[in-house]
């Protein structure tokens, strides 16, 4: 016996339950919500996906993997590597700043509420920041050979540090509000580069 065809698009989906765990988190993001979102009954969201903890996992990645494509869009974009490094914390700052979207980073979010208790998101997340750490790696080797970065450092030495400094970025984005603020910060880390 066939079963009933299925009447949902997963990737619309999981965009509804990305939106869903952005904005509330994991812990606050009932199943009632994540039901009401993706216009699926209970029985139909655990089929699919199995748990809430599976959904979880599939929109943090679908999340990342919209981060990662539009961070390295930028890195391997026009401009010297100092500029393409400091397009990248702009777009931190613009995304930070974006009043449409007041979520901050979910990446960020899901470090500090799941990856202490969690292997599989702290998984995820760690693959995210390594596939980061290369793209920026090669920008900043790029800019190392030709002189607009200086090479007193080993390139990976130097993206960990400038992650850090997104990161950071990143962060104050959500506790300090305020965009003067925030490009001092920005200024100020180009500054050690």
């Amino acid at each position: 016996m066939i079963g009933r065809p299925k009447e949902y698009d997963d990737a619309a989906v999981i965009n509804a339950a990305m939106d869903v765990f952005w904005e509330n988190g994991y812990e606050a993001s009932s199943t009632q919500v994540l039901c009401e979102r993706t216009g699926l009954g209970k029985g139909s969201l655990y089929h699919a996906f199995g748990s809430k903890q599976e959904l979880y996992e599939q929109a943090l990645r679908h999340y990342q993997e919209l981060g990662i494509t539009a961070q390295t869009r930028i890195l391997n974009g026009p401009g010297s590597a100092k500029d393409r490094l400091r397009a990248l914390l702009q777009w931190g700052v613009e995304g930070d700043m974006d009043s449409t979207q007041p979520h901050g980073c979910m990446a960020l979010f899901s470090v500090m509420e799941r990856s202490s208790k969690d292997p599989a998101v702290e998984s995820i997340n760690r693959a995210y920041v390594c596939r980061l750490e290369s793209a920026l790696a090669e920008v900043i080797s790029e800019g190392q050979k030709n002189g607009d970065i200086n090479a007193d450092r080993p390139a990976s030495s130097v993206a960990r540090a400038f992650l850090a400094s997104y990161y950071g970025l990143r962060i104050l984005g959500q506790s300090m509000p305020d965009r003067a603020f925030l490009d001092d910060v920005l200024n100020a880390t180009m500054a050690k580069f």
